[in-house]
């Protein structure tokens, strides 16, 4: 039998499972199935409570007549009765593990970044290698099998947004329907990708949509739940990434518009007017340092162009390396953008900073880090610091941590830990 074969047997295996469950809903079914539900909830408080007391947060409701598994919209569970009687009691703990998941790394929302809009079904698939990586690894309940669901162990502690890129980049090699039959849940999305379907209520009578203010409430309201919950649970019971998470949420940090000036500031050359701070000092209890207004500054900035970050983006941020020079009476900014190569490097000095604003954007393709410190060293630029905006999705290495001190302005990636330098959000 060809490959081939056996990936349609196994759709229309799952399919024809499945094929029958929407319709009206039998009373004395649900009330058995909620039961089973309410159990499941408890078994995940006793056994992993970090994602029990999430799911505990969730009310229940019947979405017999148009939903073929489960979903969620951050509030609520909707589950269909007789998927949820096909499956094992701890495959029902996996299933609302999966559901918390989802909530917690703010999945539909994270599609759109700017302007850079992720295809739905992928990011979908994404979303579902990520969330049941983590409840495999951390032993929530057990994976699914009832019905074909997406595991790939290579997948392990990567972001959704590292496993789009790479399904992305190989999807000529890959049967991507074949993925999007292997999605656990129902994505709460219409065909365009947008927030919600059709209006609905909380009998589960039609599919549920959210206005932009209500999903804003639920976010907060979900940020506040994961903090409570991972107070009160086995750290060892939290994914990594949910750490990551509760990390930015819960210790206070510099605005980028403040690090960069710090570190901008680092670079002047006197060091009888100015002590310059050490990278590894750089934290919420850094002091401003004081500014000798007559000394030179030397920096390099690079733009990352692969496509997420827009123009806006970028003019924002070369807004504000502007403003912090032009503070002093020299400066010297290498400026360049960068994707898989350099291109439009340019020095801008006090005596043509106006032509900053009418600065050539260059770029589009992927994201090579190296390719930025190779460029630096052939042409022996050797600044006080390198500053880097970035999605912070490199193709492969970082780049030289031992070439110049560097900070790193990341926007889209969530937890993109550089191995070297400093980085900040940018908001």
């Amino acid at each position: 039998m060809t490959t081939a074969t056996t990936t349609q047997d196994k759709k229309t295996a799952k399919q024809d499972k499945l094929k029958d469950v929407l319709g009206p809903t039998d009373p004395k079914v649900d009330r058995e199935v909620r039961e089973i539900l309410v159990t499941a909830r408890i078994g995940m408080l006793m056994r992993c409570s970090f994602f029990g007391n999430l799911a505990t947060r969730l009310k229940l409701v019947n979405a017999d007549e148009w939903c073929h598994t489960a979903a969620t919209d951050g509030r609520h569970f909707y589950y269909n009765t007789k998927f949820i009687k096909m499956l094992r009691p701890r495959e029902v703990e996996f299933l609302f593990g999966h559901e918390v998941l989802h909530c917690v790394y703010d999945h539909l929302d994270r599609r759109s970044v700017g302007e850079y809009n992720r295809d739905p079904q992928l990011w979908n698939v994404a979303c579902d290698y990520a969330v049941n990586g983590d409840l495999k690894k951390h032993k929530v309940g057990e994976m699914i099998t009832t019905v074909d669901a997406l595991y790939d162990p290579k997948y392990e502690n990567w972001a959704s947004e590292e496993i789009y890129d790479d399904i992305y980049e190989n999807a000529e090699k890959i049967d991507i329907e074949d993925l999007i039959d292997k999605l656990l849940d129902d994505h709460l999305e219409d065909e365009e990708g947008g927030k919600g379907g059709s209006e609905g209520d909380e009998e589960g009578k039609g599919r549920p949509t959210i206005s932009e203010e209500e999903r804003k409430e639920i976010r907060d309201e979900i940020k506040e739940a994961v903090i409570k919950a991972a107070q009160i649970s086995d750290a060892g019971d939290i994914p990594s990434g949910v750490k990551r998470l509760i990390n930015e949420l819960t210790e206070p940090k510099l605005d980028w518009n403040d690090l960069v000036e710090i570190t901008i500031q680092s670079t002047i050359r006197d060091d009888y007017t100015f002590t310059r701070p050490s990278r590894k000092g750089w934290h919420v209890d850094a002091v401003l340092p004081g500014m000798n207004f007559g000394n030179e500054i030397d920096i390099a900035v690079g733009l990352d162009l692969s496509g997420s970050i827009t123009e806006v983006m970028v003019r924002d941020f070369l807004s504000q390396v502007r403003s912090v020079s032009e503070s002093f009476d020299s400066f010297r900014i290498h400026l360049f953008t960068f994707d898989t190569g350099v291109y439009n490097y340019k020095v801008f000095t006090n005596d043509n900073f106006d032509e900053m604003d009418e600065y050539e954007l260059r770029g589009g393709g992927g994201t090579e880090f190296t390719a930025i410190f190779d460029y630096l060293k052939e042409n022996d630029i050797e600044p006080e610091k390198l500053i880097c905006f970035t999605d912070g999705y490199p193709w492969g290495s970082w780049g030289d941590p031992n070439y110049c001190d560097t900070l790193w302005v990341i926007h889209s990636n969530p937890a993109p830990n550089p191995p070297f330098g400093t980085w900040v959000e940018y908001k």
